[in-house]
């Protein structure tokens, strides 16, 4: 059990004492055990949670600390409206396909939808076997040509979304001091029924001396969620940490997500012509609607090979 987890464990635990202080109040007594329920139920679902995160330890391998079996990836629309919001609910669905045929392992972190059918940001775990040396490769600009339903003449609207990938990093690699964070929780959006939209379980953090800010509210449980916004926080830590190490951090994230502007791209989506282009290595398929359906192992592995 890691020391944060054990940290959690230990705040529901006197939590608990401090309510049952109330019980001998016959006007907060039902409250009190109905407090307690909730507390206990929280407790255990961390608990089995644990159990689960160590099965999956031992099942996939480290190195130096980190999880390059796991992989968190976020999709962002960027430029283009509500064509930018559709085509990242495509990359999303595009890339939940690809795990699925790989056997791979989905959790959702975080979601903030747009319109109907759109995305406006989405965060996800994808846990399997090289998840994250496969997945790298698709952090950047995606862009994609297409005409929408909505244009009545026919003329091909341009957007794009961007999509970061980051593996999973240890707590032991990435020290982060308390001090250095902005916590806040708030009501969830999205999914998870009644509990989750009423109670102040979605989190907020934000680190401070980078300026970071990520968010997870997926988990009925906010100390479920705040754990895994500081997993994603370690990860993003630890991708400049690698910038920083490796040259310029400012060209390494430019490469990796740029700023969503059209003319940015390392790979285009065009459906007039039926065609994907990946400019990284200038090379194209045609089959784009297979690929969208999570045919992804020719491009990687076209990828992986031009970049050994």
């Amino acid at each position: 059990m890691n020391n944060y987890l054990e940290q959690q464990l230990n705040e529901i635990d006197n939590k608990i004492e401090q309510v049952k202080k109330v019980l001998s109040d016959p006007e907060l007594s039902d409250l009190a055990r109905a407090e307690i329920a909730d507390l206990e139920a929280q407790k255990q679902e961390l608990e089995q949670s644990s159990q689960t995160s160590l099965a999956d330890e031992k099942q996939y391998e480290d190195e130096d600390g980190v999880n390059y079996n796991t992989a968190i990836l976020e999709i962002r629309a960027a430029a283009g409206g509500d064509e930018a919001g559709l085509f990242a609910a495509d990359l999303f669905r595009m890339y939940s396909r690809f795990a699925e045929t790989r056997g791979w392992k989905i959790e959702e972190l975080d979601r903030n939808e747009g319109g109907i059918g759109q995305i406006k940001q989405i965060t996800l775990k994808i846990r399997g076997k090289d998840a994250y040396r496969l997945l790298k490769f698709e952090s950047g600009v995606h862009r994609v040509q297409r005409v929408p339903k909505t244009e009545a003449g026919g003329r091909i609207h341009t957007s794009t979304a961007t999509v970061a990938v980051l593996p999973e990093v240890q707590e032991s690699q990435i020290t982060i001091n308390p001090s250095d964070i902005e916590f806040e929780a708030f009501r969830s959006g999205g999914a998870g029924g009644q509990n989750v939209n009423k109670v102040n379980t979605a989190v907020r953090i934000k680190h401070v001396p980078t300026g970071i800010v990520v968010s997870a509210q997926t988990e009925r449980s906010q100390l479920q969620n705040r754990e895994n916004a500081m997993n994603l926080l370690r990860a993003k830590l630890w991708e400049m940490e690698q910038a920083e190490k490796h040259g310029d951090i400012t060209a390494q994230r430019a490469l990796q997500v740029g700023t969503g502007e059209r003319n940015e791209k390392i790979r285009t989506y065009n459906f007039p012509q039926n065609r994907i282009t990946d400019h990284r290595i200038n090379k194209s398929w045609h089959n784009l609607e297979d690929i969208l359906e999570g045919n992804l192992s020719p491009i990687l592995k076209a990828i992986s090979e031009d970049t050994v």
